[in-house]
């Protein structure tokens, strides 16, 4: 079948992949100009791990991730209030996790699909007309065409959603929160393989040492109020004056925003669908179900989706109604259990009051003592995502 993927993230590069694995001719569009670059670092393992694996690309994601040796939560002298080392809960996951940026991991899918899939950059859809036996798409830019399938992997503010489903306001979960991600080159002080952060009431500064003397920030904070959207100059101006007086090196980090590499911004939001599919149309990813960033494994879940869903529609020999609902069938319970733990982890990343920044770094620093981390974060490494079969 010929499959429309719009987006070229990690959802929609992995499901090219096994896509065309298995028999079929996806064609991939994205808005960006070119592949994506910077947005933060994110964990990766158990069945996202899996599906790449099964991909071949797990030497280069070691090569380019990284093994973090220690967390640290500072003061606003820069004091250390509480650390912990993380490879004393990752190691129960063996050799099967890295923490990489969310770019690499994405290029890195790119790579696989060894420029053997039809790719547009630099446009994205603008009508899609599914007429029963097949979908009339109109580019914003390209000419009309038609496809078999279209899916939507094109994350939180997915146009594929809105052509089909609605408007996004019908779907998005608010969680209060605004996130900011950007890194520059030459940052001091630079500590390697060391996580550094600062959480005051309502908000919360992440220092990284990435590659090649680069810094990653990520800055979160709570908002209630309506968060710029495609205007960089008024996000900057509403990060310095929400974290101005937040203390330890915001004054710093904030000096050198205008300086970034690359820059994100964003509202920190869940999708909640009644269904993932309409249709010749089906959503994955962000698009279909965001979990947030402060969930985590959402990159994970994204390549997991794709795999899944090219399997059930290999299993279904085509029949993509009997496909979509065996996808969703598989996944969707999981995936909204994930989402509802995420929405109490606001006070991880943004404390409402005193009492919750207490309370994060008591916790925090309890995590320091091996067995209480192994006892406390063990069980989250246990995924309960069974992957079905290779499609190919």
């Amino acid at each position: 079948m010929r499959v429309l993927i719009v987006g070229a993230g990690i959802a929609g590069t992995t499901l090219a992949y096994w896509l065309r694995r298995s028999g079929h001719e996806p064609t991939l569009i994205e808005r960006a100009p070119r592949l994506r670059e910077g947005g933060y670092v994110v964990d990766f393992w158990g069945s996202g791990f899996e599906v790449a694996d099964r991909m071949g690309i797990v030497p280069r994601l070691r090569e380019q991730g990284y093994r973090f040796r220690e967390a640290r939560e500072v003061s606003g002298s820069g004091r250390r209030i509480a650390h912990m080392d993380p490879r004393q809960v990752i190691d129960r996951a063996g050799d099967r996790y890295v923490t990489i940026a969310r770019s690499d991991l994405a290029a890195a899918i790119y790579a696989a699909l060894d420029g053997k899939v039809e790719t547009i950059f630099d446009d994205t859809v603008h009508v899609l007309d599914d007429v029963g036996g097949r979908v009339r798409v109109e580019f914003a830019r390209g000419g009309p065409r038609e496809f078999d399938l279209v899916v939507g992997a094109d994350g939180l503010h997915s146009r594929v959603r809105t052509l089909t489903f609605g408007p996004e306001s019908e779907f998005e979960r608010s969680l209060g929160i605004c996130v900011a991600v950007f890194d520059v080159p030459g940052y001091r002080p630079r500590e390697e393989l060391v996580a550094v952060t600062h959480t005051q009431v309502g908000a919360q500064i992440l220092r990284i040492a990435l590659h090649d003397d680069v810094t990653m920030f990520c800055l979160t904070f709570r908002y209630d109020g309506d968060a710029p959207v495609d205007d960089v100059v008024a996000q900057q101006q509403l990060l310095r004056t929400r974290l101005r007086d937040v203390g330890w090196e915001a004054p710093e980090i904030l000096a050198r925003m205008p300086q970034a590499r690359t820059f994100y911004f964003d509202r920190a939001s869940q999708i909640l669908m009644p269904s993932w599919s309409r249709g010749r149309v089906a959503l994955i990813g962000d698009a279909a179900a965001c979990p947030s960033l402060l969930a985590g494994q959402g990159s994970a879940l994204a390549m997991v989706e794709a795999y899944v869903l090219a399997a059930e529609l290999h299993r279904a020999g085509g029949d993509h109604a009997a496909a979509f609902a065996a996808y969703e069938r598989r996944l969707a319970r999981v995936v909204r259990t994930k989402q509802d733990a995420a929405v109490g982890l606001g006070v991880a990343f943004a404390p409402r009051n005193r009492a919750q920044v207490l309370l994060r770094n008591t916790v925090f620093g309890l995590m320091g003592i091996p067995l209480v981390a192994r006892l406390a974060m063990g069980r989250s490494l246990l995924d309960p995502i069974r992957l079905p079969p290779p499609p190919a």
